[in-house]
């Protein structure tokens, strides 16, 4: 299969999921959840769904979340499989996206070394701010 249909399928998958989660399944805890990736094995046999959620702030209702989606694996599959008309529906596997998580985090770090610097009194649009940084 090329990369270009499975790059297709899982968006297919991302998005039918979003709306399978927001609109049939009734658990408060998935409530908020957002599916931030997926990806498709190139056999279609499996596919992996990135998730965050702002009511899992904590590494218990992470795994929490996760045991519940991953638990509801079969029912999010079947009602995946009646939106498309491929041979097979993928296997499902949860897993908690911490990049969604660590970004403003590293954000701020990058700002604070800025400022370190003293780099942060240049405007990035100016004709006197460097590319990198690296070497002034």
């Amino acid at each position: 299969m090329t990369p270009e249909r499975a790059n297709r399928v899982a968006d297919f998958i991302r998005s039918e999921l979003a709306d399978i989660v927001q609109n049939q399944m009734r658990d408060p805890r998935v409530s908020l959840l957002s599916i931030t990736d997926t990806r498709v094995s190139r056999d279609l046999g499996v596919a992996d769904v990135y998730v965050t959620s702002l009511n899992a702030r904590e590494a218990r209702q992470r795994t929490e979340l996760l045991a519940v989606l991953n638990g509801a694996a079969g029912f999010l599959r079947s009602a995946l499989a009646g939106r498309h008309t491929m041979r097979t529906t993928p296997r499902l596997r949860f897993h908690y996206d911490e990049l969604i998580e660590g970004g403003p985090r590293l954000e701020a770090l990058i700002d604070r070394a800025v400022q370190a610097d003293g780099e942060g009194d240049v405007d990035p649009g100016s004709p006197h701010a460097t590319g990198s940084g690296i070497g002034t």
